[in-house]
């Protein structure tokens, strides 16, 4: 007789008052008098030999506090009947396997802890974790613990708050709320490493701000509800005009404060979003405005210009930035009309206008002019350049023009204004060759600021030929950054040593030592490792000096950072991008070394026991 005859399997009823509610497939075995003997054992021994696998030290440790307090569920009873003498031996052995690791585990002593008094032996506590913990295995049937719903378990089925499993779609909701809430983290680390960065630009550094810089950005933040600024002096009024102009605040409504009628001096940061009718209030409201500096001025155009042209002021500093609607024949006009009462005149950002007949009458219509800065110009050629030689009186000129450019016309810049230039900027200048510098060594002797960029046709022997027995005295400000030998072939190769390199650097720190407060040499990759060794040895101290910039500098490395704080015992922060040889500097308190190229960030910052610290 067989053992279905001895032992008839229950019907569908008996099933669900056994073992609770179950799924249809559980119905259609009994149905169909399949053996659920033989299912529920070799369920319970998989069940056995995964727990053992499991239940391992690294994952008690990582639950063990959340086990201690949430409340263990009821056992699953049993429903095993009967099985083989083989099948019993492997499921007893899998499961005394898992129950001598959990007497191995922190949790197990926790739970002994707790029924010391309940005179309980350790095989009956490590018995009962054992069978509270025994989790559905993948493929088997569970109700889900937030909605009830029967579902098929998976390897990727997550535990709920209480222990027991979720669903696919409660699993699904669960990971959508914690993306979110990791995205939210993510952003904010995000957006306070750039406002780090943000306050760098603005010359704010990281640690407790001072009393004013606190009041002024709570103005800014508050600027909608103030009627006027009072008596605020001039540079807490260019403070508070530059956040607002950064945070794009600077509107119709707010510019009513910077507008007062007896201050002769307005500036507009970003005046993105003030109409031309804006821009004609401000000299409606202040007809003494002797110094007008506009940033950012896209509606700055001929209306604008055609109204300053019909009233009595006279501008005597004038700056504007973007203002690429203003044609040729308005700047005409003021230059003719206006340019005799004119300082200082810097002109950014014109595009197609602003050229070479501009400058041809510049000479005419501005003699007394002391400031020229053309910058980011399109238009302006060599034969615009040669005019600013008749410019006797500069003692400051910048030039960036996009054109391609001689060293004739610089020189002959230089010959005739020279000595009296205390700035020359000359930047984007990639063709200009030895004679300029040599013509700067020759004729100019009260600079204070150097500046020439973007080059790759000057020597390094030109470079320290200019700084050899110069009358100049030392230089305050010097940027040389970018002046490099390019060759996509051989970049590491340069044999004719063009660029600003070691000879250069050591004749300038020798002649401008002692002043010099801000170096750049951004991208000057031949200068070698003995030249800055040299220069920032243990005998030499620069006290002056507090901003620099070596990035790409291939050979600067921990060593040399550390000698550049040494000899630099004044400096606030020094830039290190694209240098790999920086790996592990300690920066003394109070210095920001930036551009670190390490996990720990690009930012670090000294701190009280001269460890960095990364921001």
């Amino acid at each position: 007789m067989s053992s279905n005859t001895l032992n008839p399997p229950p019907n569908a009823r008996t099933l669900r008052q056994i073992r609770g509610p179950q799924s249809a497939l559980t119905d259609f075995l009994a149905s169909h008098n399949i053996n659920a003997n033989q299912i529920t054992q070799t369920a319970n021994a998989r069940r056995a030999a995964a727990l053992a696998s499991q239940q391992n030290g690294n994952n008690d440790d990582a639950n063990e506090d959340d086990d201690a307090q949430i409340s263990d569920p009821e056992p699953v009873p049993s429903t095993r009947r009967r099985e083989s003498k083989v099948q019993t031996n492997k499921r007893k052995q899998a499961e005394e396997k898992a129950i001598s690791k959990i007497k191995a585990s922190k949790r197990f002593k926790q739970r002994r802890e707790h029924a010391e008094t309940e005179e309980v032996s350790d095989d009956e506590v490590a018995r009962d974790i054992f069978e509270r913990t025994m989790a559905p295995l993948p493929d088997q049937m569970e109700n889900c613990e937030a909605c009830e719903k029967r579902f098929t378990v998976t390897p990727y089925s997550r535990k709920g708050e209480d222990g027991g499993l979720l669903c696919p779609k409660c699993t699904k909701e669960l990971n959508k709320e914690e993306g979110a809430e990791r995205k939210r983290q993510k952003t904010a680390a995000g957006r306070q490493r750039r406002q780090v960065q943000s306050n760098l630009l603005d010359g704010i550094y990281p640690g407790a701000k001072d009393l004013m810089t606190l009041c002024i950005e709570t103005l800014a933040k508050n600027v909608d509800l103030a009627e006027n600024l009072g008596d605020l002096p001039p540079s807490m009024i260019d403070r508070l005009t530059s956040i607002l102009g950064k945070s794009r605040l600077l509107n119709s409504t707010t510019l009513n404060l910077f507008l007062q009628p007896k201050s002769d001096t307005v500036t507009v940061r970003d005046g993105a979003q003030l109409s031309f009718d804006d821009y004609i209030r401000i000299f409606q409201w202040n007809p003494n405005v002797k110094h007008l500096d506009i940033s950012n001025g896209v509606q700055f155009k001929n209306k604008v210009m055609d109204h300053l042209l019909d009233t009595q002021v006279n501008l005597e500093t004038f700056s504007i930035h973007g203002a690429n609607l203003i044609d040729d024949e308005r700047w005409n006009r003021f230059l003719s009309e206006k340019g005799s009462h004119l300082r200082a005149l810097k002109v950014y950002y014109t595009d197609g206008h602003f050229g070479d007949e501009q400058l041809q009458i510049l000479p005419d219509t501005c003699p007394d002019l002391k400031v020229l800065k053309v910058s980011h110009n399109q238009k302006v050629t060599d034969v615009g350049l040669l005019h600013l030689a008749k410019l006797t009186n500069l003692e400051k000129l910048t030039l960036q023009i996009y054109q391609t450019t001689s060293s004739a016309p610089y020189v002959e810049i230089i010959n005739a204004v020279g000595p009296a230039l205390r700035t020359l900027a000359l930047g984007v200048v990639h063709y200009i060759d030895d004679t300029v510098l040599d013509a700067i060594h020759e004729n100019c002797q009260n600079l204070h600021k150097l500046r020439i960029t973007d080059n790759e046709c000057l020597t390094d022997k030109a470079f320290a030929n200019l700084f050899t027995n110069w009358l100049n005295p030392p230089l305050t400000y010097v940027d040389f950054s970018q002046c490099r030998h390019i060759d996509s072939s051989e970049p590491l190769n340069n044999p004719a040593c063009i660029g600003f390199s070691s000879l250069g650097f050591q004749a300038l720190m020798s002649h401008s030592a002692k002043t010099i407060r801000y170096l750049d040499i951004n991208s000057c990759r031949h200068i070698s490792r003995e030249a800055f060794e040299s220069v920032f040895s243990a005998e030499n101290v620069y006290l002056e000096l507090k901003k620099m910039n070596i990035s790409f500098c291939h050979q600067v490395n921990d060593f040399i950072v550390r000698s550049i704080f040494r000899s630099c015992p004044n400096i606030e922060t020094l830039a290190v991008f694209g240098n790999f040889g920086v790996r592990d500097v300690k920066v003394p308190k109070g210095k920001i070394l930036i551009g670190v190229p390490t996990a720990l960030g690009m930012q670090i910052e000294g701190t009280e026991d001269g460890e960095g610290r990364a921001i």
